[in-house]
């Protein structure tokens, strides 16, 4: 059974001319009724009456509501897909990790509302493992996070590079490193570290850099919010590796302190994912460039031509 089929059904059915509903189609008195007969095959009943005026079986009655629905929601159908592919989107969701949300994300959001001011953005603070995720679930359009390869490498995904940002040490004002200026890493693996949850990108770069040093990481909270990082690191002896953005509430805490690691230093790489069909849509395209445009300004890194 095909779509032309059943509208040249309902154009038979409501002009009762084999005849006019080829014009209405739009094509030959001929193809309508080789439709007509391949539509009566398919569901084995007569649908119409011939005669001087077309006029319905009973199985022709039963059908008629169904067909009309089916055309009804083709035409909805498309109509959604217009709409989608001139940019009037009533909503687009975007997944970014905590720190960017806070800071360099607000004047992004803020220029896109002026320029689409129909399209509602959704934003959640997520992170970037988890993130990827909802991405690849179609929960989210576009995810702004820390790159991980393992959950990036797909002929869909389209990544795009937007900057690398350092990680720093977050202590104690009286931590006993508090009086080195860069703290190496065989000190900082006698201290208990305060680490992100599961499905934090940041948890598996730390965990990572400590396999490599050969150290263990002797992991004594795991939390999910900067402000309670900041609480917890306050206490005493604990310490935490935080992205340096992260750190900017930290900096005017005189009860706090941030260091620098000694070598290897480290850092995150920070990028922008979403899929390559998502990028044939207008309103997306747009926070994409407005994205890699701000974030380029405020990180001090070139404007590249998009790799996408």
């Amino acid at each position: 059974m095909r779509l032309e089929q059943i509208q040249a059904f309902l154009a038979v059915a409501e002009t009762g001319s084999f005849q006019q509903a080829a014009q209405r189609c739009g094509v030959t008195q001929s193809t309508v009724s080789r439709q007509i007969q391949s539509l009566e095959v398919a569901v084995d009943l007569p649908l119409f009456h011939r005669g001087a005026k077309a006029k319905l079986t009973l199985g022709g009655e039963q059908f008629m509501p169904r067909a009309r629905r089916i055309c009804q929601e083709w035409k909805q159908a498309l109509d959604d897909l217009d709409v989608l592919r001139r940019g009037e989107q009533p909503e687009l969701c975007v997944a970014a990790i905590s720190s960017l949300c806070a800071h360099d994300l607000p004047p992004i959001l803020e220029q896109f509302s002026q320029d689409y001011p129909r399209t509602q953005l959704r934003v959640t603070a997520l992170g970037s493992d988890r993130a990827l995720k909802v991405l690849r679930d179609g929960l989210v359009d576009i995810a702004i996070v820390m790159n991980n390869p393992f959950l990036t490498r797909n002929a869909e995904v389209a990544v795009e590079y937007l900057y690398d940002e350092p990680i720093q040490v977050l202590m104690a004002a009286n931590h006993p490193l508090a009086q080195l200026q860069m703290i190496p890493w065989t000190d900082l693996a006698r201290y208990p570290q305060v680490v992100f949850k599961d499905g934090y990108g940041m948890q598996r770069l730390v965990q990572e850099q400590f396999n490599l040093q050969g150290l263990e990481l002797r992991a004594a909270v795991e939390l999910n919010t900067l402000d309670a990082f900041r609480g917890m690191v306050r206490q005493g002896q604990s310490v935490a590796l935080l992205p340096q953005m992260a750190l900017a509430d930290a900096r005017a805490d005189d009860s706090l302190i941030i260091r620098d690691l000694a070598h290897p230093q480290l850092s995150r790489e920070v990028v922008l994912v979403t899929t390559h069909d998502r990028l044939q849509i207008p309103p997306i395209k747009h926070f994409c460039d407005l994205t890699r445009r701000f974030l380029a300004q405020s990180h001090g890194t070139h404007i590249l031509p998009a790799s996408f």
